[in-house]
C-alpha cells in the first residue's frame, strides 16, 4: 500500500450565515490544499467522499460548504456526521456567523438578496436572516469551530483558518520571477517590478548580441556593469521584505517582474541571478517555492 493510501481522509463541513464568509474560508481552504466543492445536498456527501478516495490521486482532505441555497439542506447534519465519523472518517464542522447589521450593510454592498427573503411574510432581509439562524441552530450547535466574523478582515479571517485546518508549520509562499521586454508591453500581474534597462545594453555589443541572459558570458557582462551587483542585493532585500508582510497576510503568490528593452539579455540575467538568491536562502526564509521563466527570450 502506498503512503498515499495510508493518510486519513479528511472532511471539513463548512456552513453558517449568507453573509458571514463562506465563500472566503473556501478559497482559504482551497489554498491550503483542501479540495472544495460548494453547495452539495447532504444526502451526496457520502458518494463524494468516496469517489474522492476512489480518485487518482485520492482525495484526502475534502471541505464541502453547505449553505441553504440548496432546498436539500435543512440544517440537520446529525445523521451525515455519524456516518462520516462511523466509518472513520475525521470530520469537523466549521460554522460562520456575524451580527445582524454587519450582515444586512454586507448584503447592500452585494446587492443580492438573501436567499431565504422571498420565503418570509413580510420578505424583508431581517427576516430572512432571522428564518436562517432559526433553521441552523442545530448544526451551530453541532459545530467543533464557530468563527464570528463580525469584526474581522478578510486577512484576519484567513489566519484563523490556517490555524485551524492548516498542515501545520507558515503557509508556503511562492514566488515567481519573471524577465521581460517593455517593448512588449508590462505584465499585467506583476505584484513588483524592476527596471533593469539603467545597465549597459549587450545587444551593443557584437559579440553579445546572438546570445542570451541565461548564458555565461551575457550573465558575467551584465552583472559586473556598476551598480550591478548593488541593485541586485537592493532587490533582494525589497523582495525579502515584501514577501515577509505577504506571508504575514496570508498571500501565496507573488510575482517580480524585471525588465528591459527586449526582454533578452539584462532582465533575463538579473532574474536568473535574483531568483538564485533566494532560492539560496534557508528554510526560515518567507519563500518556499521559487521559479524563474523568461516571458519575452526568443521573440527577438
Amino acid at each position: 500500500m502506498s503512503e498515499a493510501s495510508d493518510q486519513p481522509v479528511e472532511v471539513v463541513i463548512v456552513t453558517g450565515l449568507s453573509g458571514a464568509g463562506r465563500g472566503t474560508a473556501g478559497r482559504v481552504l482551497e489554498d491550503l490544499g483542501w479540495y472544495v466543492t460548494d453547495n452539495l445536498p447532504p444526502e451526496l456527501i457520502g458518494t463524494m467522499v468516496e469517489l474522492g478516495a476512489a480518485a487518482d490521486p485520492p482525495i484526502r482532505r475534502l471541505a464541502l460548504v453547505l449553505d441553504v441555497r440548496s432546498r436539500f439542506f435543512t440544517g440537520d447534519l446529525s445523521g451525515v456526521l455519524e456516518q462520516l465519523r462511523g466509518a472513520g472518517i475525521r470530520t469537523r464542522v466549521l460554522f460562520l456567523e456575524a451580527s445582524d447589521d454587519v450582515l444586512i450593510r454586507r448584503f447592500g454592498y452585494a446587492r443580492r438578496r438573501h436567499p431565504l427573503q422571498s420565503d418570509t411574510p413580510d420578505g424583508t432581509l431581517s427576516a430572512g436572516l432571522a428564518a436562517e439562524r432559526a433553521r441552523l441552530a442545530a448544526v451551530k450547535t453541532a459545530a467543533d469551530l464557530v468563527i464570528d466574523t463580525t469584526e474581522l478582515s478578510i486577512h484576519q479571517l484567513h489566519r484563523k483558518l490556517e490555524e485551524a485546518y492548516g498542515a501545520g508549520g507558515p503557509p508556503a509562499l511562492q514566488l515567481t520571477v519573471q524577465s521581460f521586454g517593455f517593448k512588449y508591453g508590462v505584465p499585467l500581474d506583476a505584484d513588483m517590478m524592476l527596471d533593469v534597462r539603467f545597465l549597459p545594453n549587450p545587444h551593443w555589443i557584437p559579440e553579445l548580441r546572438a546570445h542570451t541572459g541565461q548564458e555565461s558570458v551575457v550573465s558575467e557582462y551584465v552583472l559586473t556593469r556598476p551598480g550591478a551587483q548593488d541593485y541586485l542585493r537592493t532587490c533582494h532585500h525589497l523582495v525579502d521584505l515584501t514577501t515577509t508582510g505577504y506571508r504575514q497576510e496570508g498571500k501565496r503568490y507573488m510575482t517580480v517582474a524585471v525588465g528591459c528593452t527586449g526582454g533578452r539579455h539584462r532582465s533575463v540575467a538579473i532574474a536568473e541571478a535574483l531568483g538564485e538568491l533566494i532560492g539560496a536562502e534557508d528554510g526560515a526564509a518567507a519563500v518556499d517555492v521559487v521559479r524563474v521563466v523568461h516571458r519575452d527570450l526568443g521573440r527577438e
